[in-house]
């Protein structure tokens, strides 16, 4: 991938996201459509955004038994997004049943932990040990799953290309140095992510908030 900074697209509204996408569009390597966007717009509105040329990320982050996320999987097929999440969380069969069903190019990921969670959320969900361990053993079962990928923060990119040589590695909750962190936790530069083996780098706020997104974008890209 030449740029492999995507845009997180936070919007309900089409043309806001539209506009925003046009506008940067020269700068990124693509742009991720999450919840917000695909329960207002649904498959026009990614199929709108897709007319201005750049890769789809859809940040759906499946999770429910494994037919469900199979045939919710099946659904989007003709959107033909470049890369689609699913929750790691769920289990072995229900990832094995996701990527089963995917389209021949789209890479299935698997989330572990989100960035703004830490170890004392963990510890009152009841899940033991640090994020580290925990995305350790999330990242060993969504390789074993047969997923391409895995969704992790900066801090813990690191360790897991070194144990999943091939995988594809999306890294989230990114800032820029200076930037405010917002709701992340466990946050790192755009840099130090790529440095440490991130295949895609997830960038929203400091671009889609910026006076200048264009510029702001053009400036990440230009650190990496």
């Amino acid at each position: 991938m030449s740029n492999p900074l995507y845009v997180a697209i936070d919007t309900p509204h089409l043309e806001e996201a539209i506009a925003l996408t046009k506008r940067i569009k020269n700068h990124v390597g693509g742009v991720k459509l999450g919840l917000e966007f695909f329960c207002a717009n649904g498959h026009h509105g990614v199929h709108e955004v897709q007319k201005i040329g750049l890769p789809i990320f859809l940040d759906l982050k499946l999770h429910d038994i494994p037919n469900t996320v199979a045939k919710a999987m099946q659904a989007i097929h003709t959107l033909e997004p470049a890369i689609v999440t699913i929750h790691a969380g769920g289990g072995r069969a229900m990832m094995e049943d996701a990527k089963a069903a995917a389209g021949a190019h789209t890479k299935v990921v698997g989330v572990t932990v989100l960035t703004s969670l830490d170890g004392d959320d963990l510890t009152s969900m009841g899940v033991s040990g640090d994020p580290h361990a925990q995305v350790e053993r999330l990242a060993g079962l969504a390789h074993e799953a047969g997923l391409d990928g895995i969704v992790c923060s900066g801090h813990e990119v690191k360790a897991a290309r070194k144990s999943w040589k091939d995988g594809y590695f999306v890294v989230p909750g990114l800032r820029p140095a200076g930037a405010a962190m917002g709701d992340q936790k466990r946050a790192v530069t755009p840099r130090q992510a790529r440095d440490d083996g991130a295949s895609v780098l997830v960038i929203g706020r400091p671009i889609t908030k910026a006076e200048d997104p264009d510029e702001a974008a053009r400036a990440i890209v230009g650190t990496l």
